[in-house]
C-alpha cells in the first residue's frame, strides 16, 4: 500500500483515510479465515473485533452513526458506540461512520461471491443516525439522475431507465435481493419484460455495480438494510449516480426508536445527499470473498487484500492491493 496521503483527500476525514483502509482490510483478513466453514457468526465476530481493535488506535473522536446491532447485541459495533483513541479530546476530529464489518455473512460462511468489509466515514452529524432497520432503495448511474425515483412506480422507473440509457425495457438489467418480501416487485419487473437478476445477499455491491457504466446492472430496486443504504449512498455520491431510500420498520418498537433518533418525518424520501450530507466523506471496502472485489489471500507467510476507496468530493476511485508479511 502506498502510505502517502492522496492530495485529493482533504480535511479531517481525508487525513484519516489510511486508518479506515486498515480497518476494512483487517476485518477482511480476520473474517476470511472463516470462509467456507459454515460459521457465519464466528466470521462476523472476527471481523467486528478486528475492526474495533484497529479503531482503538485511530487518532479521532469517532461514533458509529448507523450499523448492525444495538448496544447489548454483541459482537456488533453498536449504534452510538464511541471509537478511536481521542474520544472527548478537545480539537480531535469528530467523525461518524456507517459500518458493516462483514457484509454478506452467509456468503462468507459458504465462500460465495461479494462478501466484503465496508464502511463510510464523514464529519459528525452528516451521516444518517438511525436504528438498524430496513430501507426501500433505488440506485443507478449518473445517466439516471433526475429520471428515477422511489416516488415513481416500478414500470415508470424501468421505462425511464430504458429511455435514459437509450435501450429497450427488455434490455434493462435490474438487480434485487432474493427475498419473499419482494414477490410483488418481482412480478412487476417481470411483467415489464426487464431482465431480473437476484442476489442472495450484498446490496452494497449491487448498488455500486448499478451506478457504474461498466457494471453488470442498470438499476437496483428493493428493500435491504438501512446501514448498507447509507454506505451505498456515500459511495454513489462519489460516483455521481442516484440513490434514494425510505425507512421501513419491522415493529412499532423499531419505529419508535427511529422517531427518537431521526425525528417525526419517518416516511420521508432520503436522497444520497441527505443520507451523507458532506462531500468530505469516503467509502472504504475490502474483499473477503471474490466478487465485487477480489477476496483476501491468506498465504503461509503473507496476506494480500484488495480494497477500494471512493472519495466523495473529487469522485476519485482508488483500487489498492496490499501485501502484509506475517
Amino acid at each position: 500500500m502506498d502510505g502517502a496521503r492522496p492530495s485529493h483527500l482533504m480535511g479531517s476525514v481525508g487525513d484519516l483515510y489510511h486508518h479506515f483502509l486498515e480497518a476494512v482490510d483487517q476485518a477482511a483478513i480476520s473474517s476470511a479465515e472463516w470462509r467456507g466453514l459454515g460459521e457465519k457468526d464466528k466470521a462476523d465476530e472476527a471481523a467486528v473485533e478486528a475492526m474495533r481493535r484497529t479503531f482503538d488506535n485511530v487518532p479521532f473522536d469517532g461514533r458509529v452513526a448507523i450499523g448492525e446491532g444495538e448496544r447489548d447485541e454483541a459482537p456488533m459495533l453498536y449504534i452510538g458506540e464511541e471509537i478511536g483513541n481521542m474520544v472527548g479530546v478537545a480539537g480531535a476530529p469528530q467523525i461518524d461512520i456507517a459500518v458493516d464489518p462483514l457484509e454478506c455473512t452467509n456468503n462468507c460462511a459458504s465462500n460465495s461471491p461479494n462478501s466484503i468489509a465496508v464502511l463510510a466515514a464523514a464529519p459528525r452529524g452528516t451521516l444518517l443516525h438511525a436504528p438498524d432497520c430496513y430501507m426501500d432503495k433505488i440506485a443507478g448511474g449518473p445517466e439516471l439522475v433526475g429520471h428515477i425515483s422511489l416516488d415513481g412506480g416500478v414500470a415508470y422507473n424501468l421505462e425511464q431507465t430504458a429511455a435514459a440509457l437509450d435501450k429497450a425495457v427488455s434490455d434493462v438489467r435490474v438487480v434485487a435481493l432474493d427475498r419473499e418480501r419482494h414477490a410483488e416487485l418481482f412480478k412487476e419487473i417481470r411483467a415489464s419484460g426487464a431482465q431480473l437478476e437476484l442476489m442472495g445477499d450484498g446490496d452494497v455491491s449491487g448498488a455500486i455495480w448499478a451506478a457504474r457504466p461498466d457494471g453488470p446492472f442498470d438499476i437496483l430496486m428493493g428493500i435491504g438494510a438501512a446501514p448498507e443504504g447509507v454506505i451505498s449512498a456515500t459511495a454513489i455520491r462519489g460516483l455521481g449516480g442516484v440513490f434514494e431510500g425510505r425507512l421501513v420498520f419491522r415493529s412499532d418498537e423499531e419505529e419508535a426508536r427511529a422517531g427518537n433518533m431521526v425525528g417525526d418525518d419517518l416516511t420521508r424520501l432520503w436522497e444520497a445527499h441527505d443520507l451523507c450530507k458532506s462531500e468530505n466523506a469516503i467509502f472504504a471496502a475490502s474483499g473477503v470473498c471474490d466478487g465485487y472485489l477480489p477476496g483476501a489471500i491468506l498465504a503461509e507467510k503473507h496476506t494480500t487484500t484488495f480494497s477500494e476507496i471512493i472519495d466523495v468530493e473529487s469522485g476519485t476511485v482508488r483500487k489498492i492491493e496490499t501485501t502484509r508479511q506475517l
